[in-house]
């Protein structure tokens, strides 16, 4: 995994367990990896790792078992999408909001766009 310099990298790699439990790559009741194994495969510190897996628990994303480690939440994947729809209209819509008024940009215009978009993908779904 490549890290950005845009947030801290314990909140990256909640991010990118998160990406697995909405895509669906991990169920709930599916074991986390543990920290060590965390930091081993993305070579960084064990105390990152761990901060990230307590993160996604302190979300209730993940759940702690004592002794045997984090696993996905039974709510796990509709916890993160909110998370995520509210970092989505808290900030990036401001910001497309703001690049629209400077492009001249209209509602109509994007809700062309968005529908052309998803028949695109509704035909790649086939």
């Amino acid at each position: 995994m490549r890290f950005n310099n845009d947030k801290p990298i314990f909140m990256q790699i909640a991010d990118m367990l998160e990406d697995e439990i909405v895509a669906g790559r991990l169920a709930k009741g599916d074991r986390l990896p543990s920290a060590r194994d965390l930091a081993s495969s993305l070579e960084v510190n064990p105390n990152t790792a761990a901060r990230a897996l307590q993160i996604l628990a302190d979300q209730g994303v993940a759940a702690a078992e004592r002794g045997t480690g984090y696993f996905v939440a039974p709510e796990a994947t509709e916890r993160a999408k909110q998370a995520r729809r509210e970092r989505f209209f808290g900030e990036a819509l401001p910001g497309l909001f703001k690049a629209m008024d400077e492009l001249g940009i209209n509602m109509d215009e994007l809700a062309r766009r968005y529908a052309a978009h998803a028949a695109q993908t509704a035909k790649e779904r086939l």
